[in-house]
């Protein structure tokens, strides 16, 4: 038997604790803090586990093959759970909802969900945040409905612009030119301002970087370059792939001038970079060389229901067990409000420190299919 064929990714849909229903616990009022003092503003909901690509860091053919088992249908959340959960979280502060997967727009009807979550007010009556991240293959398809929907925006992942290295880490034969297209639709219909993410590998797509800058420089896109994490146990990821976000900066400031741009938002991951002549700019995510553990206000809502604090976490908090059970929505309001403030995770500055974490028990990571990245 391979080593391929025992890697038991159920483990970490299963790895589920069922949350504890506190009792008497006060009203969510939107101040609810972790025990770092971190906010809950950002709730990252994958509505699928599958995906038509097999990138490699993320879900690699020789894993996720033809036999791979994904969730059945039933094991999901309905887009009425999701909504109620959403809900909830917007009580204890969240203000932005970012819907993923997988590849989500896989899910069928997903413009129904995001109907619904544009729906969601704050208790101030704004309106969310609301936003997906796609690897753009039905985009160009789905754009406008979307749009029609409630969607406000869409980030796109994109490894490169030469079709030969697209399709190689795609690892499905998808062509480039249909993601750009799926781009102009997005931008056509007002889903903007538009994201495009880039997972730099070394060696693999970094000789990518500087066409992607110029492609997208003066387009209104912002281009963020994303180092290659350790996400889950799948990938087989080795830090002499990763390419530092200082290189990557220095080789575009090389040639097209960059000047440092102040964060926006708090908890943002990206580090700004504008070009000197106002053509734009760009965005890097160091999340192995430069931890941002200490502004992190994200939690994920899996697929299925389950409640991860850390994109590196092994283990989750079961909402779905009392989303079909008998517990109203001011209990489970409680017993998230209980799991966030518990929480204590901070994985990448551990890891850049030497001492991360290797899981509860020695569990795998969950895998960035699972819950979104």
């Amino acid at each position: 038997m391979t080593e391929r064929n025992v890697i038991p990714l159920a483990d970490h849909r299963y790895a589920a604790r069922v949350p504890r229903v506190p009792l008497g616990a006060p009203e969510p009022n939107g101040l609810l803090g972790d025990t770092l003092g971190r906010p809950l503003r950002d709730l990252r909901i994958s509505v699928t586990d599958r995906c038509n690509f097999r990138c490699s860091y993320c879900m690699p053919k020789e894993v996720f093959d033809k036999q791979y088992a994904f969730l059945p249908h039933s094991s999901l959340l309905s887009f009425e759970e999701i909504t109620r959960t959403a809900r909830l979280f917007v009580a204890h502060g969240v203000r932005k909802i970012r819907l993923t997967g997988g590849e989500p727009l896989l899910r069928k009807n997903l413009e129904v969900l995001v109907g619904m979550l544009a729906a969601l007010r704050t208790p101030d009556g704004a309106p969310l945040d609301l936003t997906l991240t796609t690897n753009g293959s039905v985009l160009a398809r789905k754009a406008q409905a979307l749009k029609d929907a409630g969607l406000q925006r869409v980030t796109v992942s994109l490894d490169a612009l030469d079709d030969a290295i697209f399709r190689r880490m795609n690892d499905a034969d998808f062509p480039v030119h249909e993601v750009l297209e799926g781009l102009e639709a997005a931008q056509r219909v007002g889903l903007g301002p538009i994201k495009v993410n880039m997972v730099v590998k070394r060696g693999t797509n970094d000789d990518q970087i500087l066409p992607m800058a110029r492609h997208f420089k003066g387009t209104g896109v912002v281009l963020r370059f994303i180092e290659y994490m350790d996400v889950g146990a799948t990938n087989g990821w080795r830090m002499d792939e990763v390419l530092p976000s200082a290189q990557v900066v220095e080789r575009i400031h090389a040639k097209l001038p960059l000047e440092a741009a102040q964060a926006t938002v708090l908890g943002e991951t990206a580090e700004r970079w504008r070009y000197a002549d106002g053509g734009g700019e760009i965005g890097v995510i160091s999340s192995v060389t430069q931890a941002f553990c200490a502004d992190c206000n994200r939690a994920r809502l899996s697929t299925e229901g389950k409640l991860f604090l850390c994109l590196f976490a092994s283990q989750g908090h079961d909402l779905r067990a009392l989303l079909r059970g008998d517990y109203t929505d001011a209990q489970i309001a409680a017993a998230i409000g209980l799991i966030w403030q518990q929480r204590d995770d901070r994985y990448s500055e551990l890891r850049s420190a030497g001492g991360a974490p290797t899981g509860d028990g020695g569990e795998r990571r969950v895998e960035m299919h699972y819950i979104g990245g």
